[in-house]
């Protein structure tokens, strides 16, 4: 049961934050690519791109909270829930989807809005999404460096 629920955790990691990432990362240039496309034919694609992405991020956000839920259970097959690796993962993982939520989801929104009603948006605020687009993306592939050399390992890695 334990290699089952590592291997759906870890499907669920790449399905679902794997898009997330990429998504989000994609964002910030593409919303400000769509801002000098306004007024023109283009800007209505570049728009579109833009809603994409933000649609990716909400849907795929949504689905990775299979990840840490597959996470928890595979801790606790394995007996490792009280290893610090694990809390310390636990604990990123939190601020990466506090990240996500509170600062990198509704600032892709904000922007959407503001490109949909055919105003431009401020490279500073592009900047910030990037900013924090960078965090949440730290934030996870720390936690898979984690996943993957857990101090303390008997697999001999």
């Amino acid at each position: 049961m334990t290699k089952i629920l590592l291997s759906l955790h870890v499907l669920a990691a790449i399905v679902a934050i794997g898009p997330v990432t990429v998504a989000a990362s994609m964002f910030p240039p593409a919303a400000r690519r769509a801002s000098a496309a306004l007024g023109g034919a283009p800007g209505l694609s570049a728009v579109g791109t833009v809603a994409l992405l933000h649609r990716i991020c909400r849907v795929y956000s949504g689905i990775g909270l299979t990840v840490p839920v597959l996470g928890l259970a595979t801790g606790a097959a394995m007996g490792v829930l009280d290893s610090g690796w694990l809390v310390t993962s636990i604990a990123l993982t939190a601020a990466a989807a506090g990240i996500l939520a509170a600062f990198v989801l509704p600032r892709q929104e904000e922007l959407l809005g503001r490109l949909n009603g055919e105003q431009a948006v401020e490279h500073r605020n592009t900047a910030r999404l990037a900013m924090f687009t960078g965090i949440f993306n730290l934030l996870w592939a720390t936690v898979t460096v984690l996943m993957i050399v857990r101090p303390g390992s008997t697999t001999g890695a």
